[in-house]
């Protein structure tokens, strides 16, 4: 079509140019070939139209990497390795020398990105804990009521989609390996699954789209795949930033390949950074120091050239810059500015970029740490304040607080806290429905109003005198697990001793207690911890954990009334604790509820299903009740759905299908039980009556004897005795 279209303007130049000399062609011909012209056009446009090209609605990509330090990016001159890739970005677009994360922990700092707004407005102020409520329009949102068709690739437990960001996402793709209640947090996938899962997604895609992948790994525990983990051996920090830059490489060949940077605006940036041991802190989420909370930032987009821009920004201005390059109205709410301006090598206006950390104050109790930057001074207001001149001392480490007059700084903080607050930000504590809360306080497990705080701080309130102690903890089972036991118990014992408020310290000695196989000593050292830091929800479920490990059921009921934690309506652990405990002591009915709860918290576990679908074939037995017992078949269905490697899910299933009549869809699932988990002694118990109930006493005898020889000695003198009846009872009439 476009060579046709060319002949005609060839032609139409050809005979204007000998007009003067022949006056062949008219005024009325030129305008007849001019709207045959015309009409070829736009009707190639509708028939043959361009894919991803209609630069008035470019794509929009957001890559976020996890943990992801600015200064370990060759493009800001890194001297621990080269990122060639993702300094490739750097070479089509904008670098950001100055970008800041406003918050030191994931959730926070990616509901800042989305929302373009910051903690006291949206209400986000730690990981899971908190959830983006439906009342706040995402940027997913927004771009999705103007036709985008939109993806997230998610590589970590804590921005799952209960938590609230998949707002707006046609498809939002968080799935990764459950394993039941073991460490939430550490729930990963690796880049390059993350990966192959978006471009899966993007190469079904027609403009415009909007795309965000999410990278996790170079997160704590450092552990990069191979050759990655032996090449930086010595550095794994270096080697997970290292294997994220190749995984993103193959991304960045497909967009070059398919001409998709032409028609692509691409944000890239970290959520936030890593101390890796600068200012005392290990890892991250306790400090807002530029270890933290500085971030890489690239923006590239048609239209703009490549540029370093000095200017400091933050993860609030991207939100408003995507609206701006779009040419989209940006929302009223929005906190951040546009940065098309520095995009253009102009300046962006001056103001103040709030930051927080207050992971140490809901999960410890110690004292908030808020600030803010401003004409290149970062203040930071803590019981020790903190003043630094950034322009001479970016690594901070000259505070300047004792020579100022600090009275404006705090007024200025104060009057960013007011300008930012929103009245709809208390409500993101809220984790459960409004029946489930109810239900909650209805049995005394949650007051009617959430857990007081303390709100005046001393000095021994703050975070950098408090943080010592808590790497003294982690330090000691550092050195038990090297091989020097007696060290680590001496460092416990010993900071007990100093400092009796110190709960992560009771909780590392219980685990070395339990390592030893001492879990009575364990239990006494969390009770002491409990009295000595009451309000500490970790000490208080690590309790409850090891009462049940030493089976004592009643005194997890007995611990766990009137007690109130915030985190009680976020986690379904501790529910599943609860139901266990009244599970074991045959309260059912109560081990129902604590399941159900759980449930309405997390509804993607297995575990929950199968215990719950436990405690319904328990009471449906007792109560003979057959409604109960389709109820506890169809949760061991859904627990075999949600994981079919489970293995006992499919033992209850298979319970419940004996009682239900139906023997060989029971033995069938029995026998998925074994194939999984050969240890499973019920389910082989329970198969043997099966087929003796069925008739086929072949298979019972064999499979009884077979239980009979595997757990005959471990088994009461009554169960024994009812073992030998039944396999008298299938040798009797057999030929």
């Amino acid at each position: 079509m476009g060579g046709f279209v060319a002949i005609i303007k060839k032609e139409i130049l050809i005979n204007m140019s000998r007009k003067k000399n022949e006056k062949k062609l008219t005024i009325f011909t030129i305008t007849i070939l001019i709207q045959v012209l015309i009409f070829f056009f736009v009707s190639a446009c509708y028939v043959y139209p361009l894919p991803g090209r209609d630069k008035e609605r470019l794509n929009v990509l957001l890559i976020t990497i996890d943990t992801l330090r600015a200064d370990w990016l060759s493009c800001y001159g890194s001297k621990h390795l080269n990122t060639p890739n993702i300094d490739s970005l750097s070479e089509r677009g904008v670098l950001f020398s100055r970008a800041f994360a406003n918050t030191s922990t994931t959730l926070p700092s990616h509901a800042n990105i989305l929302l373009g707004t910051t903690p006291p407005y949206h209400g986000v102020h730690d990981n899971i804990n908190f959830v983006v409520r439906e009342e706040f329009l995402t940027l997913a949102e927004y771009l999705k009521n103007h036709d985008y068709s939109n993806g997230a690739f998610i590589g970590a437990y804590p921005l799952h989609a209960k938590f609230g960001l998949s707002q707006g996402f046609d498809t939002y793709d968080d799935e990764m390996d459950r394993l039941p209640f073991q460490d939430f947090m550490s729930e990963e996938r690796k880049g390059e699954v993350v990966v192959e899962r978006a471009l899966g997604w993007l190469k079904k895609r027609n403009a415009p789209w909007f795309l965000w992948i999410h990278c996790w790994d170079p997160h704590d525990p450092y552990e990069p795949p191979e050759p990655f983990l032996t090449q930086y051996k010595e550095h794994p920090y270096t080697g997970e930033v290292a294997y994220v830059d190749f995984v993103l490489g193959r991304f960045f060949a497909y967009l070059e390949e398919n001409n998709l940077f032409e028609d692509t605006l691409v944000i890239f940036t970290g959520d936030h950074g890593e101390s890796l041991g600068q200012h005392g802190e290990k890892t991250h989420g306790f400090f807002a120091y530029n270890t933290t909370i500085w971030v890489p930032l690239i923006i590239i987009s048609p239209g703009f050239e490549k540029r370093r821009v000095e200017h400091y920004v933050s993860h609030l201005d991207i939100f408003p810059t995507v609206c701006d390059i779009l040419d989209l109205e940006k929302p009223s709410f929005v906190q951040g500015i546009s940065l098309v301006s520095a995009l253009k090598g102009k300046k962006v206006p001056q103001r103040a970029i709030y930051f927080e950390s207050l992971h140490p104050y809901y999960s410890k109790g110690w004292a908030p740490l808020r600030g803010f930057v401003f004409n290149k001074e970062k203040y930071t207001s803590s019981p020790i304040p903190e003043l630094y001149d950034l322009s001479a001392d970016f690594e901070e480490k000259n505070n300047l607080a004792a020579k100022r007059k600090l009275d404006k700084f705090e007024k200025r903080l104060e009057k960013i806290m007011n300008d930012y607050i929103s009245p709809e930000s208390e409500r993101a504590v809220e984790r459960l429905d409004n029946e489930s809360l109810e239900k909650l306080k209805s049995l005394g497990y949650i007051s009617s109003s959430p857990d007081t705080r303390k709100e005046n701080f001393t000095r021994d309130d703050d975070v950098k005198m408090r943080l010592p102690y808590y790497n003294q903890a982690m330090d000691a089972l550092e050195r038990y697990e090297e091989g020097n036991k007696k060290k680590g118990y001496e460092m416990l014992k010993a900071l007990i001793t100093e400092r009796k408020d110190v709960a992560v310290a009771y909780i590392n000695l219980a685990d070395l207690y339990k390592r030893e196989k001492r879990l009575r000593d364990a239990v006494e050292v969390l009770k002491i911890g409990h009295e000595n830091v009451p309000s500490d929800y970790f000490v208080f479920f690590s309790l409850l954990q090891f009462l049940q490990e030493a089976g004592q059921y009643k005194n997890i009921i007995q611990a766990f009334h009137g007690k109130s934690y915030l985190q009680m309506e976020y986690d379904p652990a501790i529910w599943n604790l609860l139901g266990n405990a009244y599970y074991k002591t045959r309260n059912f009915e109560k081990a129902i509820v604590q399941y159900e709860t759980a449930l309405s918290i997390d509804s993607e576990s297995q575990l929950l299903f199968a215990n719950l679908g436990e405690a319904q074939l328990s009471f449906a037995l007792k109560k003979k009740d057959k409604t109960m017992l389709q109820k506890a078949l169809q949760n061991f269905q859904t627990a075999v759905k949600l994981d079919p490697d489970y293995a006992l899910s499919y033992a209850g299933l298979g319970k419940a299908l004996k009682l239900l009549g139906r023997f060989d869809y029971a033995i069938v699932s029995f026998r998925k039980a074994l194939d999984l988990d050969d240890s499973l002694g019920e389910a082989l118990y329970v198969l043997g009556l099966t087929y003796l109930e069925k008739g086929d006493k072949d298979k019972a005898l064999s499979t009884l004897t077979l239980y009979k020889q595997k757990y005959y000695d471990s088994l009461p003198d009554d169960q024994k005795q009812r073992l030998d009846d039944f396999i008298r009872k299938c040798k009797q009439e057999m030929p």
